[in-house]
């Protein structure tokens, strides 16, 4: 009988990383963390999953990097089956947990879903996610039909000032400056 519980959900949650490939024999876990810094990941707990529609906690044992991988050790998974089951489990915490951030700052999660439009006024679509490129970051944007330009998904990088204009969670939306056309 497994240790975990069902558990209170997070009121609010916001998905913080995913849980990856087991690791060893002994039930460690890669992670995949989307913080600023991986290890900050730790920072924010309780951990929830979602597992056949229930909230679990997960209790951290113990971490630590492995080459360039970060791998955890969750208390009640100690084994390979185990830690097989929660492959690709997104990690999430509840938003009370994030630090409030500055003005003109936002989460990655809360761009998703803003309506693009450029400074022409044209609607781009809705960002449906973002991408680390490692020179800077990308709103991935999808069209809700192929536009004019027979486009359905654009790439926009993220650049303050430069292409992005303005942000207005709002109204949830984003201008940028780009050329339809790419």
């Amino acid at each position: 009988m497994s240790k975990q519980h069902a558990a209170e959900a997070p009121t609010n949650p916001v998905v913080l990383g995913k849980l990856g490939s087991p690791y060893g024999i002994r039930g460690w876990l890669r992670v995949f963390s989307s913080t600023e810094e991986s290890e900050g990941i730790f920072d924010y707990q309780p951990w929830f999953i979602q597992r056949g529609g229930q909230w679990q906690q997960l209790e951290i044992e113990s971490w630590r990097h492995h080459n360039q991988d970060l791998i955890i050790k969750l208390k009640g998974v100690d084994d390979r089956d185990s830690a097989n089951q929660l492959t690709n489990s997104e990690i999430m915490v509840d938003a009370s947990q994030l630090p409030a951030l500055e003005d003109g700052d936002y989460y990655w999660k809360d761009l998703i879903g803003c309506q693009v439009v450029t400074t022409t006024g044209y609607d781009l679509g809705k960002v449906s996610d973002l991408m680390e490129t490692g020179s800077n970051d990308v709103l991935v944007i999808k069209a809700n039909l192929k536009d004019a330009f027979g486009v359905k998904e654009r790439l926009v990088p993220f650049l303050d000032g430069q292409v992005i204009k303005k942000v207005d969670l709002a109204t949830r939306s984003i201008e940028v400056d780009w050329d339809p056309g790419f």
